[in-house]
């Protein structure tokens, strides 16, 4: 939250989201927020399409969506349950589907433009100082994605 009001004027007057540890957001919001936005960040538990319904996503068209920051793939106790008891209820592939490689692919499909995504499992700690390097050089210093994904992986 710090870090969105730190950069809230830099970017744009229209910051519109959810702030999942107040309530989890459903489908219709879920379709909404990434159908009308030029830019999508997600931060947070786990695996991002674990969020949301594979079958309506991969039916969805995107193309106004420029960038797709994914920072996720933190873990806790709480959300190994949470997600352990989810994936009883899925098939193998499905789950394979909702590995970072495959995620990015259908994203891509749908016609997101560019995807910046967590490879492996992290801290929150360590998705904290990306998010605030990402935002540094995309939105204070106007460097290209490209050129900070590389900062990143110095």
């Amino acid at each position: 939250k710090e870090i969105l009001e730190k950069y809230h004027d830099l970017f744009t007057l229209q910051w519109e989201g959810i702030i999942g540890n107040i309530r989890v957001p459903s489908q219709a919001e879920w379709e909404q927020l990434l159908t009308n936005c030029s830019a999508f960040l997600f931060y947070g538990m786990e695996r991002l399409m674990s969020q949301t319904l594979l079958n309506r996503l991969v039916a969805m068209n995107i193309p106004k969506c420029h960038l797709m920051i994914i920072l996720d793939l933190v873990r806790s106790k709480q959300s190994y349950q949470r997600i352990t008891n989810s994936d009883i209820h899925k098939s193998c592939l499905h789950i394979a589907i909702e590995r970072p490689k495959e995620t990015a692919m259908l994203l891509s499909l749908t016609g997101v433009r560019c995807i910046i995504a967590n490879q492996w499992y992290t801290t929150l700690q360590e998705n904290a100082e990306r998010l605030e390097i990402l935002f540094e050089n995309l939105l204070s210093v106007g460097r290209t994605t490209g050129q900070t994904v590389r900062i990143l992986q110095k």
